[in-house]
């Protein structure tokens, strides 16, 4: 790629902030509370999602020290794979990232929309709003890294800040009103059945910092940077949840998340009033975007990595000659990105979907530590990042995943059955495409 900027620390520790909360935090909790039988379930649900979370952290904080390339992700699996399986999970992952965005985007206009109760909201409106956003920052990313990254930061602040705010919550006075009482219905479940399926929506919000690998030789000291970035961004993140939780089930009660879609907003009217709600979700929408804009950032670049091994056409790797945009990735992302907000247009309908696909990435990706670890022993003593406790650490990781994997094939099986096919698919078209170019060899 042409010379470009390189990110500081600051700069990669709020993309790491910006990749994993989006608007999960605002929404998936209420998820996470619906499929919990008790509140037990539903803390050890988060709690074990940060363990989850570090274990990854410092997982791919040494693949991406041992291994600092741009497009990281997906030559990192055509490193230590068959070029097959790099080429099928990528782009099954870009898909589960363009599924995420979309509906991230999708919840956040649901929050934007409570501005304006007097209307009736479609999903097709939503999905409209949701559009808007995406094209705004598409077109920011054209202008190039530094300016796509300075949007970054300023929208994660703003972010963290409505997140402060949620947390600050908890010592206001909270206004009189008559609490909504949940009725909540169902097949009774075990404990441990209980965390699976609650660890989906968990999962949903904790994941997108293995992402940061994409980056590679952008980062300024990558071997330093990329863990510390890494580590710090989890550490925040980690810390902002749990008490962000505590925000939601003091103020309205287990029963009462299990019901609420816009849970922040519940949170906010409570505490502060309608007003105070209706200015937190016009911040909050706007803070949101970061994720966004993040995954605008990323994705393209996998696709860049994907074009350089000759998997995809070499008009993913074109760049523009004034700021080294990857113009064509970076447009096809964002089409699909649109394309699916309006076939799926809930949030609940990509959830599963995008978590199965991600579960797949999420223990491929993680598993080639042990790969990296045999054919890279001469880095060893070059000053690269070497987490500690291992293989403890990716074990932990990969364990977790397929524990959730496990829990979506049990409650969705057609949807792990769509997924399978979905990966299978991309297998065959890599091999036919290869076939195609043989013969037009």
């Amino acid at each position: 790629m042409a010379s470009s900027p390189k990110l500081n620390l600051f700069s990669f520790t709020m993309i790491v902030v910006g990749l994993v909360i989006g608007m999960g935090i605002f929404r998936t909790a209420a998820t996470s509370a619906k499929d919990a039988i008790e509140p037990s379930v539903y803390f050890t649900a988060w709690i074990l999602g940060g363990i989850v979370a570090f274990c990854g952290a410092l997982t791919y904080a040494e693949i991406g020290s041992r291994y600092p390339v741009t497009g990281g992700y997906y030559k990192v699996f055509s490193y230590a794979y068959h070029p097959s399986i790099a080429f099928a999970i990528n782009c099954v992952i870009l898909i589960s990232n363009a599924a995420s965005l979309s509906g991230v985007a999708l919840i956040g206009s649901g929050y934007i929309t409570k501005l304006f109760p007097q209307y009736q909201w479609t999903d097709i409106d939503k999905a409209l709003i949701s559009c808007a956003a995406i094209i705004v920052f598409y077109a920011i990313n054209l202008m190039g890294l530094k300016m796509s990254s300075m949007a970054q930061n300023i929208l994660m602040l703003i972010k963290i800040g409505m997140i402060m705010v949620l947390i600050a919550a908890l010592f206001f006075p909270k206004h009189s009103e008559t609490a909504v009482i949940a009725t909540v219905t169902g097949h009774p479940m075990s404990w441990i059945q209980s965390l699976g399926i609650s660890l989906i929506a968990v999962s949903f919000t904790y994941g997108g910092y293995q992402q940061t690998i994409n980056f590679g030789n952008e980062v300024a000291h990558p071997s330093k940077n990329i863990p510390r970035g890494i580590f710090w961004g989890i550490a925040i993140i980690i810390s902002l949840y749990l008490l962000v939780n505590l925000s939601y089930y003091s103020i309205i009660g287990f029963q009462q998340m299990k019901t609420e879609r816009e849970i922040a907003y519940v949170v906010m009217h409570k505490v502060f009033g309608q007003t105070g709600a209706a200015v937190f979700s016009f911040f909050l929408f706007f803070g949101v975007l970061a994720y966004v804009n993040a995954l605008l950032m990323s994705n393209p670049r996998v696709m860049y990595a994907m074009s350089e091994e000759g998997t995809l056409p070499s008009l993913f790797s074109k760049q523009s000659k004034k700021n080294g945009v990857l113009t064509i990735s970076l447009t096809i992302f964002a089409a699909v990105c649109i394309v699916i907000l309006f076939f799926a247009q809930t949030f609940e309908k990509i959830l599963n979907f995008s978590i199965f696909l991600d579960s797949f990435g999420m223990v491929a990706s993680s598993a080639t530590i042990f790969v990296l670890r045999k054919r890279t022993k001469n880095l060893d003593d070059t000053g690269i990042y070497k987490m500690r406790l291992y293989p403890l650490m990716p074990l932990i990781f990969m364990a977790a995943y397929i524990f959730v994997c496990t829990s979506i094939i049990i409650q969705t099986p057609q949807t792990a059955l769509v997924g399978t096919i979905v990966l299978g698919a991309f297998v065959a078209i890599y091999f036919m495409s290869g076939q195609f170019r043989k013969h037009k060899n």
